[in-house]
């Protein structure tokens, strides 16, 4: 019974693992890229100046400048800079003609430190794939759908997984080399049991995160079928005052950051929102940044009356529900760790894309060598083959492309951010193409040797297209531009030597073969 119930938990890890192996992946490598969507942005926006400016400084800049171009909007809103985003964001809403309706948005980006607009390249920058790890490009909400089936999969195949392997934890300090399939193989068990714990965290998290989504049937009950009331409830919106028609000056916005801070025991602003600037009943909402702990708490703020600066209200302290959703939700993001933790995130996220890779190789192995006599594969392998090479490899390609396309693109050209994305797409979408034309190994050597020559030549396409080249950022210290170049050009060295490997791995077995046919005609001879 043991036995049968093992081989019931391989045959489930198997099919699941595959049938989702590519969605998987692919989710998987976009949302460890996320980790550091903010230091991608900054790369692919490198107009933005990195600034080492107090939050104080850069708040009074922003005061200052829509006190000059905005003086008479319904509301302002400033995103602060911070280590990791260094542009200076505001918005500002126009008041609507008639009552009841909603004014314009207009949004500038400003130098922290000197209060200048900045004319930023159009780009969806590191938004791209944090966008893509669960919305999969598709329109709302068919792609959160699709991806939080993909992650119960991966529970279901994460679990199954362990049951499966016995000797799981030997199998850790198990690697053969040079040996094929089983090298593969151990490759998968090592990743697999490696970051485990991570593994599980993150999708299980994922599951939470959407919870309200797949598992509605509670809130349906509890609300007889008013989901919009639950989210009211939750997450109360702060409601903006009227104006009254009475000028009256805003007062300094910078003190109330250090107010904030005593309410939140030392948290950090993030954003700010000043309803009716210029009026008698002007309001200001400080909102807490998610970054500076493991919980993260929904909605955090606290509103300031816009002409005293004394404090109105602050929303109450989480409940234990909330807090226990929060410490999933922060745990799933990361946006709390530091920059070696968020380094330790990005190799365990590689280590899981890893595992799904390895796992479609092992399948598609183990069955090519069925065939290898007959040298004829049916279609069905045929197809997995396509997808493995154009799914992965083709991936990377796509990737590098998303890259050069910020860089290649015209700097003032007519939706520009789409066509960036458009590019990952045709990229990835021919790689495919390729795959099915040529065959096996020739076509993994082909597409992972262009993934190593365009990550390579990143750094050296940044230097030929912008000022800010590897010799400026590191002696500037703006270590996420310059982290980004060597990122890159780690990556394709990686991939130049998976190519190489991949070449001599072909160049073998081709040899083997040719000394194996004349062995084997003797023996059909005699």
């Amino acid at each position: 019974m043991k036995e049968g119930f093992r081989q019931a938990m391989a045959w489930l890890h198997t099919w699941a693992g595959l049938i989702f192996g590519w969605l998987l992946f692919a989710i998987f490598l976009t949302g460890t890229l996320a980790y550091f969507k903010d230091e991608i942005s900054h790369w692919m926006q490198p107009e933005i100046p990195a600034r080492s400016v107090t939050s104080e400084s850069s708040l009074t800049l922003a005061q200052n400048y829509l006190q000059q171009h905005a003086a008479g909007a319904s509301r302002w809103l400033i995103d602060l800079p911070d280590v990791r985003e260094p542009g200076l964001s505001v918005r500002w809403q126009q008041t609507p003609a008639k009552r009841g309706e909603r004014g314009q948005f207009t949004e500038k980006l400003l130098d922290p430190q000197t209060g200048a607009e900045v004319q930023g390249r159009e780009t969806t920058g590191g938004e791209f794939f944090y966008r893509f790890h669960f919305q999969l490009q598709m329109p709302y909400p068919w792609g959160r759908w699709l991806s939080t089936i993909a992650a119960m999969v991966m529970f279901v195949a994460l679990i199954s997984g362990i049951i499966t392997h016995k000797k799981i934890f030997k199998d850790f300090f198990t690697f053969r080399p040079r040996k094929g399939q089983r090298s593969w193989l151990d490759g998968h068990n090592a990743v697999g049991v490696l970051v485990l714990p991570f593994h599980l965290m993150i999708t299980y998290s994922s599951l939470v995160i959407f919870m309200s989504m797949v598992m509605p049937a509670s809130i349906l009950a509890s609300y007889n079928g008013d989901v919009r009331a639950f989210f009211d409830e939750v997450f109360p919106a702060s409601t903006a005052p009227e104006p009254a028609g009475k000028p009256a000056a805003l007062a300094p916005l910078a003190p109330l950051l250090e107010k904030a801070r005593e309410q939140w025991s030392g948290g950090q602003v993030g954003r700010l929102t000043v309803n009716n600037p210029g009026d008698s009943n002007a309001s200001v909402v400080l909102v807490r940044d998610g970054a500076d702990r493991v919980v993260h708490d929904f909605g955090r703020a606290a509103t300031f009356n816009g002409v005293t600066g004394q404090l109105l209200a602050t929303t109450p302290e989480q409940s234990l529900p909330r807090a226990i959703a929060g410490s999933f939700y922060g745990l799933h993001m990361g946006r709390f760790a530091d920059p070696v933790l968020r380094w330790l995130y990005f190799i365990c996220g590689l280590a899981g894309t890893a595992m799904i890779g390895t796992g479609l190789v092992v399948w598609l192995g183990k069955r090519q060598l069925k065939h290898a006599k007959s040298g004829v594969m049916p279609f069905e392998l045929r197809l997995v083959e396509v997808l493995n090479i154009g799914g992965m490899s083709g991936l990377m390609v796509a990737v590098a492309a998303f890259f050069w396309a910020n860089r290649v693109l015209p700097v003032d050209m007519a939706g520009r951010a789409d066509w960036e994305v458009n590019s990952f797409f045709i990229v990835w979408g021919l790689s495919v193409l390729h795959a099915m034309v040529r065959r096996g190994r020739a076509a993994w050597v082909e597409q992972l040797a262009l993934a190593a020559l365009l990550f390579g030549a990143v750094p050296a396409l940044n230097a030929l297209t912008t000022p800010y080249h590897l010799g400026i950022t590191l002696a500037q210290g703006d270590w996420a531009m310059a982290g980004f170049d060597l990122t890159c050009l780690g990556s394709g060295l990686f991939f130049a030597w998976a190519a190489w490997k991949m070449q001599r791995s072909a160049q073998a077995g081709a040899v083997t073969q040719q000394r194996a046919q004349p062995i084997t005609l003797e023996r059909e001879a005699n």
